[in-house]
């Protein structure tokens, strides 16, 4: 069992956590605190949702860039859809926000299937083409808490329960994590206990090989596009609860890179077929803890994504090295 999970990225991630937050307790103990954790997961919940979605993506061989300009669609659209109604439904605008990203998943899917076509040039494609779109049809003009609907600000601010700091101060886990939780679970079985999660595992390995198989590859390939739109507009939602607004450059401008960068250092390949929850799950915390706690350390902000371009880098890099170990490995086994 030991031996097995040295052999594993995702034990060396851990100990990699584990020893950043040591770092960080030791420079300043406010760091390790249930507050602190509990902050930390609300803030990181929803880039952690997108991500489980470009794992999928990921491991059937493709790439989906326009997740950032689909999650901010649909959190503007479901914001000025309420605001237009005089309507403050929560479920209604998770409908809205979750109806956009499956309609512009499906879009991915259609050029990505039907004429075969780069996934990485389509979703570039169509990202900047949603993004421009909703800019011209429904303004830039951010939402202010004093307009956004209630049940967003609600939602932000609830939590599973509450506990008090020594001082008094009220805090609690958010239900942000009750939503992330059950999307892992979901992603899970799909991907580990049907027969549309080895699928996409082989679609990753070796697509024409399945195609020979008699599997619908387009089918798949809008179940994957359609399932990455749809965390996406549960992500906008959450986004908007988060911050208490709706800003239509927010979300475009700041998921990309870590999103890239989690996964990859989660030990997604980027050719595909290889890749897990919980090293996509690791690799989001770790770039939740630069990004959050760098300053704690005495780096300035700013810095912030030269260390996530870093880890991107060195993501890659390994996920690389490792695939041509294993390739070496296999062919001397094949040789002798």
């Amino acid at each position: 069992m030991i031996k097995k999970l040295l052999r594993r990225n995702e034990t060396y991630l851990l100990f990699v956590v584990i020893a950043f937050c040591i770092v960080v307790t030791a420079v300043n103990p406010a760091f390790f605190t249930l507050q602190n954790l509990f902050d930390l997961l609300h803030n990181s919940s929803g880039s952690a949702i997108l991500a489980i979605g470009f794992l999928v993506v990921l491991l059937s061989g493709g790439i989906d860039v326009s997740f950032p300009a689909v999650a901010i669609m649909g959190q503007y659209i479901a914001v000025k859809t309420l605001i237009a109604l005089h309507v403050s439904n929560l479920g209604l605008g998770f409908l809205i926000s979750c109806g956009v990203g499956l309609a512009f998943g499906a879009v991915n899917a259609f050029f990505i299937s039907f004429f075969k076509i780069s996934t990485l040039i389509v979703t570039l494609g169509t990202s900047g083409l949603f993004y421009g779109a909703m800019l011209q049809l429904l303004g830039s003009t951010a939402v202010y808490a004093s307009v956004l609907p209630d049940c967003f600000k609600a939602f932000g601010r609830a939590n599973l329960f509450q506990l008090n700091t020594a001082s008094g101060t009220p805090y609690g886990l958010s239900v942000f994590a009750l939503v992330l939780v059950g999307l892992v679970l979901l992603t899970w079985f799909i991907l580990r206990r049907t027969l549309l999660g080895r699928i996409i595992y082989a679609m990753g390995g070796n697509i024409e090989a399945v195609r020979r198989s008699g599997v619908n590859i387009r089918a798949v390939q809008f179940f994957i596009y359609c399932y990455m739109g749809f965390l996406a507009g549960i992500m906008g939602v959450m986004s908007g609860s988060l911050i208490q607004y709706s800003d239509p450059t927010y979300i475009v401008d700041t998921e990309l890179l870590p999103v890239l960068a989690g996964v990859m250092l989660g030990g997604a390949s980027i050719m595909g077929g290889a890749g897990t929850l919980t090293g996509t799950l690791l690799g989001m915390a770790m770039i939740a803890l630069l990004e959050k706690n760098l300053i704690l350390l005495g780096i300035p902000s700013y810095w912030d994504q030269f260390f996530v371009g870093i880890v991107l880098v060195i993501g890659v890099s390994v996920t690389h090295i490792q695939r041509r170990i294993r390739g070496r490995r296999q062919l001397s086994m094949l040789r002798e």
